[in-house]
């Protein structure tokens, strides 16, 4: 039998756990994302906007258009650093607070559900090889650009 593509085995992960989180927080009217999110700011209430969105590896435009949906539902309020007010704020309302609490025992669910299974060096090893795989392909992404820079220029 032929060996999966990595990128193959990625993308059913991906999905996976989409489909996996969207079921257990549909209760709560959130798509997967709302939901890292949430739990994100709950983890480290106060963080800036895209102190979140690394920790998340998610980009900016996605992460403020996250954010964005979670303060119209009244479940975070961004606001300016008052020591920046170049950098955005995160903090949960007290109805966001009283969601993440019913949320984050789920997010720690999911993610030993991930990880069963897994002795601790096969976890290393995971870990390692997908960090390589994203280098890998943020260097070709970057090297793309630049020769299609150069083609056009």
């Amino acid at each position: 039998m032929p060996q999966e593509p990595i990128g193959l085995l990625v993308a059913v992960v991906r999905r996976r756990m989409k489909q996996t989180v969207g079921a257990l927080v549909r209760e709560f009217d959130l798509s997967p994302q709302q939901f890292w999110m949430l739990v994100a700011i709950a983890r480290d209430e106060g963080s800036s906007l895209g102190e979140v969105a690394e920790r998340l590896r998610m980009d900016a435009p996605t992460a403020c258009r996250v954010v964005a949906t979670l303060v119209r539902r009244k479940l975070v309020h961004s606001g300016a650093d008052p020591a920046d007010r170049r950098r955005s704020r995160v903090v949960l309302t007290p109805s966001g607070r009283a969601t993440a609490d019913r949320l984050l025992p789920i997010a720690g669910e999911v993610r030993a559900a991930v990880e069963a299974g897994l002795t601790a060096a096969e976890r290393a090893a995971l870990v390692a090889g997908l960090q390589k795989v994203i280098a890998n392909l943020d260097a070709y992404r970057v090297g793309r650009a630049g020769e299609s820079a150069a083609k056009t220029g």
